[in-house]
């Protein structure tokens, strides 16, 4: 086949012609070639396997399809040897055969038959091993085309890895020593590496587009492991001992490589130094190992082969606990932190994502060997920000991932907030996150803390965890109006925000208090909209705290005033700010929860200064009829639970109370409010009884239910009033079991007389409820009748 040069690399079909082309005639050869070796005829065996080692000489394929038929001659070529061997069975010395293969015309034949005698010829011990490989590793320099001098060197690396002079192998001794196997096999990885090296110039050379180039350089990658392969071998030899490879191997590895200058060999070759040998050399040796990092192309990608170097030690430490001495006594964090500080300075066009992606690396190594020390976790963070100094906001995605893995490592290695608050450099980091991303990794953080259970005691560390927070729980000068938020993720978010505040907690009182009041001062700063969801969980905790200084009667002394007033004047600040969000209903029920506390600690003027706020907030904010039924149903139901008033305090309450509810829009709302009311003059337990305002109350609720009943006539529709007749019917009978004297049985006799008046009024529409209400009262009064005790008496006179 005609030799060409580069320009002759054709396109997939032409390759395919030329393939096919050359295996043809190299199985024409090795067909004659096998004749010869059947007959011993060792000239024509050599005149043939010459012929179809030559096709090896083209120049016209590319490395894919040149492997191919490379791969095709290798087999031959072990038939060959076999021959070679029994041929110094037949008298024939391999000295003799070594030489008569020389004689080849072609040097690339003549070097293929060269190394396959030459392993016969080790393996005969007839000379040294190390004479034997010096001789033919040089031999080889004969061939300088990048393609054929790879593979040609492939194959000597090939024939000759079982026959190095390794220690406790049979070559070792009179065939040399491990430093002349090694010395081999870095002489034979460095022509190889200048070889592959050289392609890229090959290439650089080819007219057309650009994506022809890359293809070609695609290919040439494809040959990497022809060169690795030396690594590896260099790796499997039993005398490369740590000593060895920290004075001879590295050194050398490394200088072809910094001086290579070539970015696909330089990072496929580091790569392979960090993947082929073992990990306690690499701990042994960083300092020479990381110094090479700096001195790389600009375009290596550095960042990938520190991380993986970091992966690989910090796996090392975590299947083998007891090297961890070993990394301390090397000082391997601190290398490696130089080692990432250099390669970022010396390559000042590094793109951000890999300088953070260095320092994630760095990190996860450190979480990982020296999970104990927070110092250097809080010095990768530091670097970190140093690098990101004038950047402001991080606009780059890829960046912002990294940054975030760099702020999630510790969270979930430690699985505590309060361990992570220790890291001064940690904020700073999230400081340079968007506002978008900066809430998801809010929203993160306080995930975690409810996932592990971890509660946060003290206020310092509170105050430094609303400072992580605050995108998430207060408006910012770069967050956008809250309007334009998605309202579902808001709410999900503040109500993982008022979930926070149930740990934060602190069995000091004192302390406690400190916490409640810093969680006020930034959620104060949420805006309105927030704070209707905030406020509350920081109320209910704070009333929490009323209850435990409840049962410890637990004061200060100060001034007279107590501890649990405080509290409560915290809470009445804290409210107070709800009820402008606006949230007034929602302000009123909390200020009603507060004044009960505050009834249950006996302290009136606070627990009557909650139900002032109450009814001015009912009387200026809440407006809407439905929301004032129930403000004015949840003002009564507490009133009436509370013990703490006096006369005139009580009475003030009970009349704005009552006053309300007589000033309801609709009548049944009115009627219902007023027959509540009744219960503020009657409490069980004795503390009030004034049987005669009850029955003013009731009274009074008839008459607005009369009104309520005449206006429905009007407009035919008076069945549904009716209910209010046997609504006030059942408050008079519970009174009347309770001893009121001034429900007679005279006026409920009256009441239920009435109510049948109005059923059986032509003017009356009939309700089936209604019918099945009062027959459910009758059939109560039945049963009381028929109860053979004083209750019955009472009823006795009562005619159904």
């Amino acid at each position: 086949m005609q030799n060409s040069g580069p320009d002759d690399i054709s396109s997939t079909e032409e390759q395919e012609k030329w393939l096919a082309d050359a295996l043809a005639l190299v199985q024409h050869h090795a067909f004659y070639m096998h004749r010869a070796l059947d007959s011993c005829n060792l000239r024509d065996a050599l005149k043939y396997s010459a012929q179809m080692l030559g096709e090896l000489r083209t120049s016209k394929l590319s490395p894919q399809k040149y492997y191919e038929l490379y791969m095709k001659t290798f087999d031959e070529l072990r038939m060959l040897e076999v021959f070679f061997k029994e041929e110094t069975k037949r008298g024939c010395t391999t000295a003799h055969l070594y030489e008569l293969v020389q004689h080849a015309g072609n040097i690339l034949p003549r070097l293929y038959l060269l190394c396959t005698v030459g392993s016969v010829y080790i393996k005969s011990k007839d000379a040294p091993a190390k004479e034997v490989l010096k001789d033919l590793v040089e031999m080889c320099r004969g061939i300088q085309n990048p393609i054929r001098g790879l593979f040609l060197r492939s194959y000597l690396s090939q024939i000759s890895k079982d026959k190095l002079p390794d220690a406790a192998s049979e070559f070792e001794g009179e065939g040399g020593t491990v430093v002349d196997a090694v010395e081999f096999v870095l002489q034979n990885f460095t022509e190889m590496n200048k070889l592959w090296v050289r392609m890229q110039h090959q290439f650089s050379g080819l007219q057309g587009p650009a994506r022809e180039k890359e293809k070609r350089e695609k290919e040439r990658s494809e040959l990497r492991d022809l060169v690795g392969k030396n690594l590896h071998l260099l790796s499997q030899l039993e005398g490369v001992d740590l000593d060895l490879y920290r004075d001879m191997v590295l050194p050398r590895v490394l200088e072809q490589v910094v001086n290579c200058k070539d970015e696909l060999a330089q990072y496929y070759l580091m790569d392979c130094i960090i993947q082929v040998f073992p990990d306690e050399y690499h701990l042994q040796t960083l300092d020479t190992l990381l110094g090479a990092c700096p001195q790389l192309q600009p375009t290596v990608d550095v960042k990938t082969i520190l991380s993986q170097l970091m992966e690989r030690l910090s796996n090392y430490a975590a299947s083998t606990p007891q090297v961890l001495a070993d990394f301390l006594q090397v000082e391997a964090f601190s290398k490696l932190s130089e080692a990432v500080v250099k390669v970022i300075e010396v390559q000042p066009d590094m793109p951000l994502v890999g300088a953070v992606s260095l320092h994630v690396a760095l990190l996860t190594f450190t979480l990982r060997v020296h999970v104990d020390r927070l110092d250097y976790v809080d010095q990768v963070l530091g670097a970190c920000v140093k690098k990101l100094e004038g950047v402001g906001k991080v606009k780059d995605n890829k960046a912002t991932k990294q940054i975030i893995a760099l702020l999630t490592a510790p969270l979930e290695k430690y699985n505590n907030i309060v361990t992570v608050l220790s890291l001064t450099n940690y904020p700073k980091v999230m400081e340079h996150l968007d506002y978008g991303t900066n809430k998801v990794m809010a929203v993160v953080i306080i995930q975690n803390i409810m996932k592990n259970g971890t509660f946060i005691m003290e206020a310092d560390k509170v105050e430094a965890l609303c400072e992580l927070l605050k995108e998430i729980i207060q408006d910012s000068d770069g967050s956008p109006a809250l309007d334009e938020l998605d309202e579902e993720d808001f709410m999900e978010e503040q109500n993982l925000v008022a979930r926070l505040v149930q740990m934060l907690t602190n069995d000091d009182n004192s302390e406690m208090f400190k916490i409640l009041q810093t969680v006020r001062k930034y959620f104060l700063k949420g805006g309105p909209k927030r704070l209707g969801y905030t406020l509350p969980s920081l109320v209910f905790s704070a009333l929490k705290l009323v209850r435990l200084l409840q049962q410890q009667d637990e004061s200060s002394g100060e001034d007279g005033v107590t501890f649990p007033q405080k509290v409560f004047q915290f809470l009445l600040q804290t409210v107070e700010a709800l009820s402008v969000v606006p949230a007034p209903e929602l302000a009123l029920r909390l200020y009603l929860q507060c004044a009960e506390a505050a009834n249950n600690c006996d302290l009136e003027p606070i627990a009557y200064e909650f139900f002032t706020q109450a009814f001015v907030l009912y009387e200026e904010e809440i407006a809407d009829s439905k929301a004032q039924v129930t403000a004015i149903h949840l003002i009564i139901g507490t009133l009436q639970r509370m013990h703490v008033f006096g006369v005139e305090n009580r009475d003030t309450l009970t009349h704005k109370a009552t006053g309300y509810s007589a000033k309801l829009l609709k009548k049944p709302d009115q009627c219902r409010a007023v027959y509540a009311c009744s219960h503020l003059f009657w409490v069980v337990d004795g503390r009030v009884q004034d049987g005669e305002r009850v029955l003013l109350c009731l009274k009074r609720a008839l008459r607005i239910a009369n009104a309520a009943q005449q206006m429905a006539s009007v407009t035919k529709g008076s069945g549904g009033t009716l209910t209010l007749f046997v609504e006030i019917l059942n408050k008079y009978l519970y009174y009347f079991e309770h001893g009121n004297q001034h429900i007679t049985n005279s006026v409920i006799q009256g009441l239920i007389e009435l109510i049948v008046t109005e059923m059986q009024s032509d003017n009356t529409t009939q309700d089936p409820m209604v019918d099945s209400f009062f027959a459910s009262t009758l059939r109560y009064i039945r049963f009381q009748k028929q109860k053979g005790d004083g209750v019955a008496e009472r009823y006795a006179s009562i005619e159904l």
